[in-house]
């Protein structure tokens, strides 16, 4: 029972495996040029994303998400700025630094009882 499963996963496995080096060895997906190949493409496009420049005097239209885009992104540097800046202090060294402060004021107090009390 078994060892028809794992027959036909072997099969499987080798199959895949005879594909993938063919692929390999030709640099592509085994159809026509390869994707790193020369190409057709005789020129440039010249423009970003294809587009062409408007005419002299006229100025772009904003598409509908530009705005809500800017925005949001203005507010993420806002909130992460403040955010940052007004986060709490939470090093090791202050730490440290607080708590040796206490133990010193502690046994400052501890001396002032035992300087009172006449020790």
């Amino acid at each position: 029972m078994f060892g028809k499963t794992l027959n036909y996963i072997g099969n499987g496995i080798g199959m895949i495996r005879n594909r993938l080096k063919i692929n390999f060895i030709r640099g592509g997906s085994g159809h026509g040029e390869s994707r790193w190949g020369p190409g057709t493409q005789e020129r440039t496009n010249r423009y970003v994303l294809n587009g062409t420049p408007l005419p002299p005097g006229q100025k772009r239209k904003w598409e509908d998400w530009e705005l809500p885009y800017y925005i949001t992104g203005v507010l993420n540097v806002v909130i992460l700025v403040v955010g940052l800046t007004a986060k709490p202090d939470t090093t090791i060294e202050t730490w440290a630094h607080k708590k040796t402060v206490e133990c010193i004021e502690q046994k400052e107090k501890q001396q002032r009882i035992l300087d009172i009390a006449g020790m």
